[in-house]
């Protein structure tokens, strides 16, 4: 892998950093914390003009068939201006779809790459657990249709998608156990209820539950043993996208931070001149870099192929310490202002603060990379395929 971006990559991020710098200022993000649907519906229809929605979409699905990399790069600008845009939770499904999808589903991604088209997903449950063993809601056979009972929680965007990839543990109609899967649901569904949280971020997450919701079964993704398969590509989309909007918005605020203490004075002289201030930046700039390298090093594998579920979890569990870091470095930088609502970057570190429960956590994290270690018989390589245990049939 080569750590560097060539031109043509540079030149995509520059152009959407260059994009979102001018259409969303911070002012445009507190406006949307206070707005019913979370997301700025005008800034959304540019974004999707401008084709950045079917950067890594087939080619015969109306993208651009770029590799995941450049998604990945402009995921890093859309966590950069807090962009209050769906861009992770319908990109995300989508790219399932694009792998696992049926010729049906596969048309959806049209109306994905232009914009007309938003997706949510749907994993965790009430415990939280970032987990295939733990997704517990039901979906059982029922002629050609298939009977979701159960509850989702920290769903991203649920209220303003039209389609959301749920994940479930599937049942015959006999009642055995047949594992998960994921299917694609309508949002507007008889039987689904669903009730907005409020949350750090003030985003658009909700809890949904489904009462003998009715899906057709040509509505599940992949075939019927490729289920784990199709959530945990699912979690790692999620995951390691989410490191690439962490590390954005990281950056952003240590540059706030350095930006702040070269004009900031303190005993007749800028307070970045202090040894302990210069220290803090120090570690500030090894964590984003280190997270950068370590979600795109994740990224690029993924986009070729190769097995990459461990520098998944290695991204992120690093993402959700050393991100989580900086923002609060950047805080004790600014002093008292820094840790006031009104002060802009608090929107940074609220941001970062809620991304780093998502998509798993440090220690959920850190025990698949464990599994990868300690777990896995003969020579230790990070970037073999991992197997985890299962419980139940695949």
């Amino acid at each position: 892998m080569d750590v560097l971006s060539d031109e043509q990559e540079v030149l995509i991020q520059r152009t959407a950093g260059e994009f979102l710098a001018a259409e969303c200022p911070p002012s445009l993000v507190r406006a949307v914390e206070k707005s019913e649907e979370k997301y700025s519906k005008p800034l959304w229809t540019k974004f999707a003009d401008l084709g950045w929605l079917g950067l890594c979409l087939p080619e015969e699905s109306g993208g651009q068939g770029l590799p995941l990399t450049y998604l990945g790069l402009v995921l890093e600008e859309v966590g950069r201006y807090l962009a209050p845009l769906p861009v992770h939770s319908t990109m995300a499904p989508a790219l399932v779809i694009a792998s696992f999808g049926t010729q049906v589903q596969k048309q959806l991604l049209e109306r994905v790459a232009c914009g007309e088209l938003l997706l949510s997903f749907a994993i965790e449950e009430r415990s939280g657990r970032w987990s295939t063993d733990a997704i517990a809601l039901s979906g059982r056979r029922d002629g050609d249709d298939i009977v979701l009972n159960g509850s989702k929680y920290f769903v991203d965007n649920f209220r303003v998608a039209q389609k959301c990839m749920v994940a479930v543990r599937m049942f015959g109609a006999d009642g055995g156990d047949e594992g998960p899967a994921a299917v694609l649901v309508d949002t507007a569904s008889a039987g689904i209820n669903c009730e907005a949280l409020l949350t750090t971020a003030k985003d658009g997450e909700s809890v949904v539950r489904f009462d003998h919701v009715r899906v057709p079964q040509s509505n599940r993704v992949g075939a019927p043993r490729q289920g784990r398969a199709v959530i945990d590509a699912l979690m790692d989309y999620a995951s390691v996208f989410l490191v690439s909007q962490m590390q954005g918005a990281a950056r952003q605020a240590m540059e706030f931070a350095v930006e702040y203490v070269k004009h900031r004075e303190a005993f007749g002289q800028p307070i970045g001149a202090f040894q302990a201030i210069q220290h803090m930046a120090a570690d500030m700039v090894n964590a984003v870099d280190g997270t950068q390298l370590l979600g795109r090093e994740a990224v690029w594998r993924m986009s070729q192929g190769l097995p990459a579920r461990v520098e998944v979890s290695q991204a992120k569990s690093f993402a959700n310490e050393k991100c989580m870091m900086v923002c609060r470095s950047a805080q004790q930088m600014h002093g008292g202002i820094g840790f006031i609502a009104e002060f802009d970057l608090n929107l940074w570190y609220r941001r970062v603060t809620s991304w780093t429960l998502r998509g798993g956590t440090t220690y959920e994290h850190r025990a698949r990379i464990a599994s990868a270690l300690l777990d896995t018989p003969g020579e230790v390589r990070l970037g073999r395929a991992l197997e985890l245990p299962v419980a139940g049939p695949n």
